[in-house]
Formats: C-alpha cells, structure tokens, sequence
C-alpha cells in the first residue's frame, strides 16, 4: 500500500456517530475524510434533545462502558459551555429509583437521590446532574475540532459503501445501513419534538405517564425542547400537528407555564434503531478494512465518544477481525 495513502480514512455518516469518530481519528495522526449526505444541521443528531442518560441499548456492559467513557468527556466539555455546548444541568429522571440506577451509577455519578414531591408530583423520581447538549451548537464545534486536527468534510450522497476507495471505511450511517450494508435489521423509531420559547425553566424533566406515553422538557439555550414519541418503523419526517398538540399538553401537565409558550418549531427524526448496536471491523477480501459504527438509536449522544474510541482502535493495522 502507498505510504502516502496508507494512513487515509473514510468515514461515512455526518452526525454525532460519524463527527465524534473523525474527530479521535484525527487527532491521533489519521488523515480523515468524512462523507455525508447532509450538512451537520440537517442530520437526525440535530433534532436531538440531547440528555446524557444510559438508555437501554445492547450489548449491555459495552454500553455502559460507552456511555461511562462519554460521561467523562462531556463533563470536561462543560467547562466550555458556550463553546463547545455541553451544559450539567439538574433535573428530574421520572419514573426512575436510585436502586434501578446503582449498576451503573455507583461511583461515576455524585448527587444523586430521590426526587422530593415539590421537584416531582409523580410516583418516583430520580434527581441528577446530567450532560444536556444543544446539538446546534454541539455539532459545528466538532466539525471544527475536525478541520483543526486536519479531517476534511465532504457533502455527497453515498449509493454503496464500495464508493469509498479509502483503505479504511468507517460505517457511521446509522439508518443509512439499512440500504448501505445492507441491513434489514436497522429501523426507524420516530421521534417527533415542539420546539417553544423558554418561560423560566432551568431544569430539565423526563417523564411517563399510567398509559405508557413519554413527556420531556430540555431547557436549551433560548429555546424549550419538548418531546416526545417514539413510533416503531414510522418513516415520516412530517411533523404531525396532532401529535404536536400532544406533545405540548403532556409537558404543560409537568410544568404548567409550558401551556402558554410561544411555538417556534417543529421537528422530526428517525432514531436508527437495531437489535444491538453493531461496533466490529470487517476484513475486505481487497485488503482493506470496513469498521461498522452504527446502530445506537436514541442513545448516540450518550455513547458517542466511547464507541468513538472503541471504533478508532478497530481501525488500527494491528487490530484483528
């Protein structure tokens, strides 16, 4: 292989999987192009809320170990806030107990603890100090922390992971795989959310209700995030006004000043969900080397940095199948 190439990588896929991947990458010597369909503020990560949170995704202990290692740099990301658009805020996790928590919690996070009825009118609550990134500020940082470690952004729409003529790809398509690897078992869950001006909420609440129906509020800088849904292989990125109508009762039912907040938007994403998040190299019978990345559904935010390294570490010449 040519010295001069043997050090390229491709990475396909724009969003946070994708971004936070290049971006270890790069900073560890590698020359980094990164492929995407959309500009940063078009990707499903720019629709998310944005809450660190370990939310259920397999394999387990590899999620935890994500979740744990991201945890880590979130928290040293918070000391820039207005830069890089992570923020620890505190806020109410409903319908969770510390003893649900203590597999995962023990240790790498200090302060937490039942939530007080005045804090939350619901059965059981959680009170945490957690990671809440404003993806709009979150994604153009790390797009720039890319091109300052020396990684190339290029928008074009990939048609088959063989364009790629890197001698390593990196697969961070997430619902993209569906049709790119291809994999039948990628769906989309979808996710609907109101975006309305901010009355004076400084915390952050999720919750869910006696019929099973989710209800979030995520305060983000000069903005409300209201959510949500989470509808199994639902393709459509319409906004729903009824669902919308909803969405706003159920958060007014937590905090009542919600109810008279001016709407400013609506968005939709597809969460690319899988039976387990896939994270493994694959050998190509040229030689090269496809590492797959994809998979997280709802928890990307969450696990992105781990699974980031984890990912880099495959891509290394002396890594095994």
């Amino acid at each position: 292989m040519d010295k001069d190439t043997k050090d390229d990588v491709i990475v396909v896929g724009g969003g946070v999987i994708g971004l936070t991947t290049a971006v270890v990458l790069a900073e560890r010597g590698r020359r980094v192009r990164v492929w995407t369909r959309d500009p940063v503020e078009r990707t499903t990560s720019a629709v998310a809320g944005a809450l660190w949170w370990p939310y259920h995704i397999e394999p387990p202990e590899a999620a935890r170990r994500w979740a744990l290692r991201s945890l880590d740099v979130y928290e040293k990301l918070a000391e820039r806030p207005e830069v890089t658009g992570v923020r620890l805020v505190e806020g109410v996790m409903g319908e969770t107990d510390l003893d649900e928590t203590r597999s995962w919690a023990a240790g790498p996070l200090t302060g937490l603890r039942a939530a007080t009825p005045e804090e939350y009118t619901g059965p059981v609550g959680l009170w945490a100090r957690l990671p809440l990134v404003d993806m709009s500020t979150h994604l153009p940082w790390l797009r720039e922390r890319l091109a300052a470690a020396g990684g190339v952004m290029e928008e074009r729409t990939v048609s088959a992971l063989a364009e790629a003529d890197a001698p390593v790809v990196v697969n961070c398509t997430g619902l993209g795989a569906r049709e790119l690897v291809p994999d039948a078992s990628v769906r989309p869950v979808r996710g609907q959310l109101v975006v309305v001006e901010n009355p004076g909420i400084r915390t952050w609440v999720v919750s869910k209700d006696a019929s099973g129906e989710m209800a979030y509020v995520f305060p983000h800088p000069g903005r409300l995030v209201l959510g949500g849904t989470s509808e199994e292989d639902v393709w459509s990125r319409e906004p729903d006004p009824a669902v919308a109508e909803a969405i706003v009762r159920r958060c007014a039912a937590l905090r009542p000043e919600i109810a008279d907040a001016r709407v400013l938007d609506h968005r939709v994403g597809l969460r690319p969900v899988r039976d387990a998040v896939r994270l493994e190299r694959e050998p190509l019978p040229d030689g090269r080397v496809l590492v797959h990345n994809y998979g997280h559904g709802g928890a990307g935010v969450t696990v992105a940095w781990g699974c980031a390294e984890e990912a880099a570490g495959l891509c290394d010449p002396a890594a095994s199948g």
